[in-house]
């Protein structure tokens, strides 16, 4: 299908020239990685969410986010509090630090998005907002990305081999 093509060349456009190729290097003027400036903006809510849901929401592996937020933890963007409902589970919060982080990145990120959308025609925002809202649901609905599934697959290989053994 040709247009699946030219959108996948579009996105991986998007990617090289946003600088989102190394998603463990600094963004450029903020102080994380691009994996935890995502994981700040999910984390910056009322509901507090466990680990477990902060990896279902970034679509990463539990073991990555578990390293990840260790490190956010370390650099006081993040505390880890128990559940008062459930003392088995651990929900994250924002530090003061961390939502002023989140605040200043998005604010920085939001004046990109200006520029960017005041450079195009109206009728080309509109198409944008029209045709990335259906793409956004049915990319959502699908299983987790190759590299999620391919993890959770050797573990279960290993397990197996180690039951087999």
């Amino acid at each position: 299908m040709e247009s699946a093509e030219r959108l996948h060349e579009l996105f991986m456009d998007l990617v090289r020239v946003g600088g989102m190729l190394q998603a463990d290097a600094a963004i450029p003027g903020h102080p994380i990685p691009l994996s935890q400036a995502f994981a700040l903006h999910e984390l910056d809510t009322d509901t507090p969410p466990s680990q477990r849901d902060l990896a279902e929401r970034l679509r990463l592996e539990k073991s990555s986010v578990s390293r990840m937020v260790a490190q956010m933890e370390r650099n006081g963007l993040v505390i880890r509090e128990r559940d008062p409902d459930n003392r088995r589970l651990y929900r994250l919060r924002l530090t003061d630090r961390g939502r002023a982080l989140h605040a200043g990145m998005a604010s920085s990120f939001h004046v990109h998005y200006e520029r960017w959308v005041a450079a195009m025609t109206p009728a080309e925002r509109e198409a944008l907002l029209v045709g990335l809202l259906p793409f956004a649901r049915v990319v959502r609905a699908e299983p987790a990305p190759l590299a999620h599934r391919r993890g959770r697959e050797r573990r279960r290989q290993v397990t197996r081999s180690a039951l087999t053994s």
